[in-house]
This record gives structure tokens, sequence and C-alpha cells, in this order.
């Protein structure tokens, strides 16, 4: 009896740390899934796409601070990754799809930056030379087709060019990001810890935007007046705050913090819902409107990536046979969910 209920309270324990993990995933999903309809009414007013990622990730890396000056051995130990989040996954993945969003639907552009985890399994088969599982080869099919039916191909390619060039982009951006996890993540008690790193990718990715955004010359009094959202007028700071506050450190933390109690494959699942969420919020809250095959091409999309990011071929350990992925090597997304 003793046993059994010692048993029984590791179950639970597991149990409640699974659920509190699922908790976070989705509160990380729907704060990420709001970027883009917060950021669109500011760029529509008046901001250049470039200002309003520098406003994001600068305010963000000011609140991180203290997170990076408490893990300021990575900057000795681990330059490289650390210049590689800022560049990639912070810098990269963020002006692109700022960018795109400025030309084409919210959604249109999320769900083509979640072309990345077909486009890994690319990486993974003709680059590193590894096997891939005819699931994951499905997914891939899944999800170009899904694209397809996104942007409405037999309509001449209804949105705008540059626009699904930029989202693409931010796909290539992701991709890049999990080569470098996948070449960064170390076994034991040597691993980076997730929240240094993101604290110092933030702060890279500041400087780099500083140099090619230039705020300097930034239309300030953007930030004073107030935007439209679908007709309503909704003061500009506040959504600087939420883009800030909500749309990247909170996203960013409860990402990491649910990664740690879930499997890569789970977290990924609900990592698909942050480009539901933008969908259905710039339905709701800017007047972005799908038509009916684009709403199943996005739902193809979805289940095209999630098949192919899960189906993905497990590393081998040192004596050949295949394990679990252990926590350190668990890969982050850039929104800061498991890849």
């Amino acid at each position: 009896m003793p046993v059994r209920g010692t048993q029984n309270k590791r179950r639970g324990a597991a149990d409640g740390g699974r659920g509190l993990g699922l908790g976070l995933a989705l509160v990380s999903a729907v704060a990420f899934g709001g970027s883009g309809v917060a950021a669109k009414p500011l760029i529509e007013a008046g901001l250049d796409s470039l200002h309003v990622v520098w406003l994001r990730v600068a305010g963000a890396a000011l609140v991180m601070l203290p997170v990076a000056w408490r893990h300021r051995a990575l900057v000795r130990r681990r330059p490289a990754l650390l210049a590689g989040f800022g560049l990639l996954a912070v810098a990269g993945v963020q002006a692109c799809y700022f960018a795109s969003i400025s030309r084409i639907p919210v959604g249109v552009a999320l769900l083509v930056e979640y072309l990345a985890p077909a486009l890994v399994l690319g990486w993974v088969r003709f680059v590193q030379r590894r096997p891939v599982t005819r699931a994951a080869a499905l997914g891939v099919v899944l999800a170009v087709g899904g694209l397809a039916c996104v942007v409405e191909v037999w309509a001449g390619l209804s949105f705008d060019a540059v626009g699904l060039l930029l989202a693409l982009g931010a796909a290539c951006c992701q991709v890049g990001y999990f080569v470098l996890s996948d070449q960064g993540g170390d076994a034991g008690a040597d691993a980076p810890d997730p929240l240094g790193v993101i604290a110092y990718g933030l702060l890279v990715g500041a400087a780099v935007l500083t140099v090619i955004a230039r705020p300097w010359g930034m239309d300030w009094g953007v930030l004073a007046r107030t935007a439209a959202m679908d007709g309503s007028r909704v003061p500009a700071w506040v959504l600087l705050c939420w883009i800030v506050l909500i749309a990247t450190v909170v996203a960013y933390v409860t990402g990491v913090l649910s990664v740690r109690r879930l499997s890569p494959a789970v977290a990924g699942v609900v990592a698909c819902l942050e480009a539901v969420v933008a969908t259905v919020l710039a339905w709701v809250v800017l007047g972005e409107r799908l038509s009916a095959p684009q709403l199943a091409g996005g739902a193809l999309v979805l289940v095209g990536a999630f098949i192919a990011q899960s189906s993905a071929p497990v590393k081998p350990s040192s004596d050949g046979s295949a394990g679990a992925v252990p926590e350190s090597e668990q890969r982050l997304s850039p929104s800061g969910t498991a890849a």
C-alpha cells in the first residue's frame, strides 16, 4: 500500500505538471497570436514595420535585462548561440513577419510562416542527409497544398508577391533557428538556460534592428495618437504595451516554461494554435475575412506542419539506439514552444 500510494502521488504530480504545461503553452500561443493584430494598426497609423519591430524587441529587451544580467556567463560560454538566436529567432523572424503583414492579411502571413516545420524536413533530408519518414513527407505535401489554397494560386496569386516572399523569409529564419538550436543543445548541466538565451537574443536582436531600422527617424508622434481597429479607435501606446509585455515577454516566458513540462510533439501541436488564434483575432478585430478555400488551406498547413515536425527522426543515442530526446535538446521555436 505505501508503494502504491507513492506511485499514485508521482503519477498525480506528473499529470499536474503536464496540465500546467498545456495551460502555459496555450497562454503562449494566444499571446503570440495577438502580436500581428496589435502591430498592424500601428503600421497603418504611420509607423514603419521595422520601427514597430524595433519597439517590440527593444522594449522586451529592457524588460528582460535583469534576466540577462543573471545569466551573463552565457556571453562567454555561448556567444555564437546567442548571436544566432538574436539574428534569426528575434530580428529575422520578427522583421520579415511584421513587414509581411503590412502587405498581406495577418492570418495568411502566419500560415505561410508555419511552413517552417516542413522546410526543416527538407534540411534534414537533403543537407544533413538523414532519412525522413513517409509521414513526414506526407506532412510536407499537405503543407504545400494548403499554402496553395491560402494564396489562391488558381486566381493568379491574388496576394502581394512581396508580402508572400517576406512571410517565406520568416519561415526560412525559423528553419535557420531550428538548425542552430539543434547544434547548440547540450546534455547535462552545461546546457544553456533557455531564459538566458531569450534575454540575450532580444538584446542582440535589438542591437541589430537599431542599425537596420534607424529609430531616430521614426515618427514618435504616432504613439501619442490613436490607431484604427476595424472602425474603432485605440490608443497607440496601449497597442505597443500589449506587443511588448504580452506578445513578447509573457509569450516567450510562458512558452519556455511549457516546454519544460511537455514533450516536443505535444508542445508543437499547441504551437500550431498560434496561427489559428491570429487568424480568428484578425477576423474579429481587424475585419480580415478569409474565404472557405483559404480556411481549408490553412487547416491543411497546420496539419501538415504538425505531421512534419512530429515525424522528424529521433537522434540516435551514443550506443546507436534511438532514445527519448532529453530536456536540454528540446528546441524552442521563436514562438516559445517546442519545435
